[in-house]
């Protein structure tokens, strides 16, 4: 697809969330990734979607949220419950130990609720709304979920301040520089799979 028929899709999202969407070249690149590069992951994606959705739906749906928040678990762990990173982050939302304590989710030898799908997404709803309630933009929540909210407040000073994502984008590790563009084209590409014919 043209630039200017995947800008007016996305333009489109945006219309319809609270969520900043926006169209660039990074966001391109995974646009083409996810749909083209990695379409069998994505098909099966979509597949466990239809598990997931509704759940995540619910929950941000509760917390007062934007839905399209639903995306973030696929960038995390591709929609597996027991994905481990190699940093020892687990489950749908990844969660590390200590973040994961934090919100109450209980780590022993013989139960690990980082890795159920239902308490795990209650407690990535709180961690994104105490988020918000520091950085008022979804981009800068997602980038402080991914690098944590020391590196985003570093990046925050070294841009003068400014509490925008595309702004402070360059001063982030590299990973979060790459986050928000996949968080959008994986919005995208799930949002328009038929068109794409996934």
């Amino acid at each position: 697809f043209s630039d200017s028929i995947l800008d007016a899709r996305i333009r489109k999202m945006d219309a319809a969330s609270t969520y900043g969407y926006v169209y660039n070249a990074q966001v391109k690149q995974y646009i083409d990734l996810y749909a083209n590069k990695k379409r069998a992951l994505t098909s099966k994606i979509l597949g466990l979607a239809k598990i997931y959705f509704p759940l995540f739906e619910e929950q941000l749906d509760r917390y007062g949220m934007p839905l399209e928040l639903k995306y973030l678990a696929v960038i995390e762990s591709a929609l597996n419950p027991v994905a481990k990173s190699p940093v020892g982050a687990k489950g749908l939302w990844q969660f590390m130990y200590n973040t994961g304590k934090m919100y109450d989710l209980k780590v022993t030898t013989l139960v690990d609720d980082r890795n159920d799908p239902y308490k795990a997404t209650i407690a990535a709803c709180r961690h994104m709304q105490d988020l918000y309630c520091i950085y008022h933009d979804w981009s800068l929540v997602l980038a402080a979920y991914n690098a944590g909210a020391g590196n985003v407040n570093k990046a925050i000073r070294r841009a003068g301040g400014v509490m925008d994502y595309w702004t402070v984008q360059r001063f982030l590790p590299r990973e979060t520089q790459a986050y928000v563009p996949a968080f959008i084209a994986a919005s995208y590409v799930l949002m328009h799979a038929a068109e794409h014919n996934l």
